[in-house]
């Protein structure tokens, strides 16, 4: 079994993934059996860990997700590897309103000690006080080490070191080159570049130090193994799952879930214009960027006569969801026929933010029976809804009862929220 360390930040944008995928490629190229996790509901990161490491990276959420599922998730990406590194969330003890779910969450759950990338470009002394509160905010919790990163100068660096002393694992300059686009639902993914490699071998060359590397490894902790749970049932015994740019957000633990039920699962490209597999039990159209691509899909013939001919179950959920309404309109103002499979318009030239964890119970018809753990994170807009049974009630992390959400007619049904696990 490997060993394990938590890369956290005392705030978003502080460079803990650029710093991440970093040291994940140049542990590798030192001949390190590296893996990797992503804290929390991300769909957009873990793609650029598994290009760092070529291995696949689980997200590991202790809201969603019971602790027993998220032990065995870690024990999986350790068996075969000699160090896990697990990149947080937003700030170390950020996590949704009243309930666990932060990376500190996590961190204390498994016992993992903590690396703490800090940005340094607005401090310099007071980044001791800074550190301080974030290594004493919660006793049972372990900053092993700190990264500053953004670094000016010498002399900037100089009064940092002064500053936190031995604890200082790192000390990285601030460099504009190493930047990512990004979208309005984060970083653009990483299969749409062909700058990927180039990048993820340049932060690489920033954490390349032999030294750095080593102590890495001596700060973390060995995983502790546990059997992997069953996991969510699958949606039929062979699923035909949409994949390409349009439809990428699908959870690798949710499908290796399925694959441990005995399914059998087959991929399908809609932008290719390619049908799902009619001898499919189920069809899954899972999130990602519809809205971009809704010109071609509106003229994806064989893809949609498939869909519509299909006589398994079809689902669909954020993307997918709308995918399986009457239309979308892009951000442009342009509206596209879509399958016409529920009885919705979806909308993304008025944007509103829509995001939050959501606990689902699921109605009459839906393909689970038992409450759901489920995330929401979009900024497309119900424009009308037709007659037809809802598939699930929800309420939000708080326990606050919100509206019911999805739509289900016969085998086709569907929701904004992207489902995660069962509820623990």
């Amino acid at each position: 079994m490997a060993k394990a360390l938590v890369v956290a930040a005392p705030s978003s944008g502080s460079g803990k993934t650029l710093v991440t995928l970093g040291l994940l490629r140049a542990l590798r190229d030192r001949g390190v059996r590296v893996a990797s996790a992503k804290v929390g509901p991300d769909y957009i990161d873990p793609r650029f860990h598994e290009a760092a490491t070529g291995r696949p990276c689980y997200n590991l959420d202790p809201w969603a997700m019971g602790e027993a599922l998220v032990r065995s998730l870690l024990a999986e990406l350790a068996r075969g590897a000699d160090l896990v590194l697990v990149e947080g969330v937003m700030g170390l003890f950020d996590g949704p309103r009243g309930a666990r779910g932060s990376t500190a969450d996590l961190a204390a759950m498994l016992g993992l000690p903590v690396l703490l990338v800090v940005d340094c470009r607005h401090q310099a002394q007071s980044v001791a006080a800074l550190v301080h509160g974030f290594s004493s905010f919660r006793p049972e919790l372990r900053v092993a080490g700190v990264m500053l990163n953004r670094i000016a100068s010498d002399r900037h660096e100089a009064l940092l070191r002064e500053a936190l002393g031995s604890q200082v694992i790192a000390a990285l300059r601030n460099d504009g080159t190493l930047a990512w686009p990004s979208r309005h639902l984060g970083l653009i993914q990483a299969q749409e570049s062909p700058e990927l490699g180039s990048f993820i071998a340049a932060a690489a060359s920033r954490v390349a130090d032999p030294v750095l590397l080593a102590r890495i490894s001596e700060l973390a902790l060995p995983v502790a193994d546990a059997a992997a749970p069953r996991g969510l049932p699958p949606l039929g015994q062979s699923i035909a799952v949409a994949r390409d740019d349009a439809f990428s957000f699908a959870y690798p633990h949710l499908l290796d879930a399925w694959r441990r039920h005995g399914a059998a699962l087959s991929f399908f490209s809609p932008l290719a214009d390619e049908p799902p597999d009619a001898s499919a039990d189920a069809v899954f159209l899972p999130g990602g960027y519809p809205e971009l691509h809704a010109g071609k899909l509106a003229a994806a013939s064989r893809f949609l006569a498939g869909l519509r001919a299909h006589p398994g179950l079809v689902y669909g959920e954020c993307g997918g969801y709308m995918v399986l309404g009457d239309s979308l309109t892009d951000a442009e103002g342009a509206t596209h026929a879509m399958a016409g499979l529920l009885p919705l318009a979806t909308s993304f030239a008025g944007r509103k933010l829509h995001l939050g964890y959501r606990r689902l119970q699921p109605l009459a018809g839906a393909p689970w029976a038992r409450p759901l753990s489920a995330h929401e994170f979009h900024y497309s807009t119900l424009v009308s809804e037709g007659a037809a049974d809802r598939l699930f009630t929800a309420r939000d992390a708080a326990g606050e009862q919100l509206t019911a959400m999805g739509l289900r007619r016969g085998k086709v049904m569907g929701s904004y929220a992207h489902v995660i696990a069962e509820a623990p």
